[in-house]
């Protein structure tokens, strides 16, 4: 598959963004402005849930592109690991068929994806240890080493192995946004603080070498609990610890721009608990994503689910879009990221982009 060249730019996402409003009517609150300038929608497409299968694949496929053809969403997020890297590879069939019928240009969409767990073919005739074995570890990419739990690395000879992989899985010579995954929830508890930020530090490097090469827009995190965590727990990490890891590397024009971590009706920690510290006063998750100039992208708005099948819902919207707008609404987010794959779900889910967020007394109104 041929790789597509560029990335997403000011211009171009400005360009989806007046297209959306000016011509499907849709609210401009519906977009928000990402670092970099860029307007990116307030709903994004997650691809996590699903089997590794060719049914699954077609799902994917055809809901990036509906997402894009709808002119409603330009937030495209994956990871190398989802289904076994047939997710990526959904997601760049779909992109290189948006691009090249001239549906949507490469500049107005944003895709990010995620490097860190072990990730083997799902469409190769090896089983998964056996890929590992021959991919990995006998090409000297990856040491037994530097798996820790079994499932999890980050040495920079591995992450280059990951990155080019999903170049290729999504058919794009650059990648707007790569996260770390779940990178300090793994780790931590295993390394320690000090050894996990020197090999924080190690993967950043690469990441700004790759930015400096043209092949990579941002880099972040995406997370599980160490941002909501309290700072006693072991596997807390501190924004500011990132922080001065980042300039230290990339000086201040670097490239560590974003952080992804749940948020729904179940787990509203990062909007309620001051588990951050920054410049010595006590914040949320999302009050540190503000002072310090990043932005926050969340996952899990249904909670896998459970929340559009039970819930509250806030008339005349259905219970998974009170609980997607509850997400979208929090202040401090750019995009609530939802996993989709029914035309159906799909159909619903895209209607609320018709609707604004909620207001700052609106939404903390829903939080019990």
């Amino acid at each position: 598959m041929p790789r597509a060249p560029g990335l997403a730019t000011k211009a171009g996402t400005a360009e989806f963004r007046r297209r959306a409003v000016e011509s499907r009517k849709l609210p401009s609150p519906h977009f928000r402005t990402a670092p970099g300038g860029l307007a990116v929608s307030s709903l994004g497409l997650g691809t996590y849930i699903g089997r590794p299968d060719g049914a699954t694949d077609l799902a994917v496929e055809q809901a990036v592109a509906l997402c894009l053809a709808s002119g409603r969403i330009n937030v495209l997020d994956t990871a190398i690991n989802y289904r076994h890297q047939r997710a990526e590879r959904s997601v760049g069939r779909a992109l290189t068929r948006a691009f090249s019928d001239g549906g949507v240009p490469r500049e107005e969409v944003f895709v990010a994806s995620k490097n860190g767990y072990l990730a083997p073919d799902g469409e190769s005739a090896l089983g998964a240890e056996a890929w590992i074995e021959r991919e990995l570890v006998r090409s000297n990419v990856l040491r037994p080493a530097d798996i820790v739990d079994g499932s999890h690395a980050m040495s920079p000879s591995f992450l280059t192995d990951q990155f080019e992989r999903s170049r290729t899985n999504l058919g794009l010579d650059a990648i707007d946004l790569m996260y770390l995954h779940n990178a300090a929830d793994a780790q931590l508890p295993v390394v320690g603080h000090d050894e996990f930020l020197t090999r924080l530090a190690e993967a950043f490097r690469l990441y700004e070498s790759l930015r400096d090469a043209g092949h990579l827009g941002a880099y972040g995190l995406a997370t599980w609990d160490c941002l909501r965590v309290p700072k006693s727990e072991p596997g807390h990490l501190a924004l500011e610890d990132v922080i001065r890891v980042a300039r230290k590397v990339g000086g201040e024009s670097h490239g560590f721009r974003f952080v992804q971590f749940p948020f729904n009706f179940a787990m509203t920690e990062a909007a309620v608990l001051r588990t951050q510290s920054i410049d010595g006063a006590r914040v949320t998750a999302f009050g540190a994503v503000e002072k310090l100039g990043l932005g926050a992208f969340t996952s899990v708005p249904l909670y896998q689910g459970q929340l559009s099948r039970e819930g509250p819902a806030a008339s005349p919207l259905t219970t998974a879009q009170t609980a997607i707008q509850f997400a979208r609404s929090a202040p401090g987010s750019l995009a609530a990221l939802v996993g989709q794959k029914t035309p159906e779900h799909l159909a619903e889910n895209l209607q609320l982009s018709t609707v604004e967020p909620w207001d700052e007394p609106t939404f903390r109104g829903w939080i019990t």
